[in-house]
């Protein structure tokens, strides 16, 4: 991949998809949001659509995978998690505001 490639971007965060794990949010920003799909249903027309999917909010500077957890839920397709993951960042995001905005006063 080169260095200058442009990711998808969904609500103003991108969105990277490597097999059954979807990473969403900057790495450069303290906290992303992993998207496990779980399982898959086929539909009549062979396409296969997520109906178990695991939602991880995981500190990026944590070098072990497992203390980068932060939260965890699970959602009954990718649409709800997706949602709930932008939820997730923006909460995080409005707390780093809310923070800098103590620490200027």
């Amino acid at each position: 991949m080169s260095q200058n490639q442009e990711f998808f971007m969904y609500r103003g965060y991108p969105l990277v998809r490597k097999g059954c794990q979807i990473y969403y949010g900057y790495m450069s920003e303290p906290f992303v949001v992993m998207l496990e799909i779980k399982h898959q249903v086929k539909l009549e027309d062979g396409m296969e659509i997520a109906d178990k999917v695991n939602v991880y909010q995981m500190k990026t500077h944590e070098t072990n995978p497992v203390k980068a957890i932060v939260k965890k839920s699970e959602r009954s397709n990718l649409y709800e998690a997706v949602d709930l993951a932008h939820i997730w960042l923006k909460r995080t995001e409005m707390g780093d505001e809310k923070k800098s905005d103590k620490k200027v006063s």
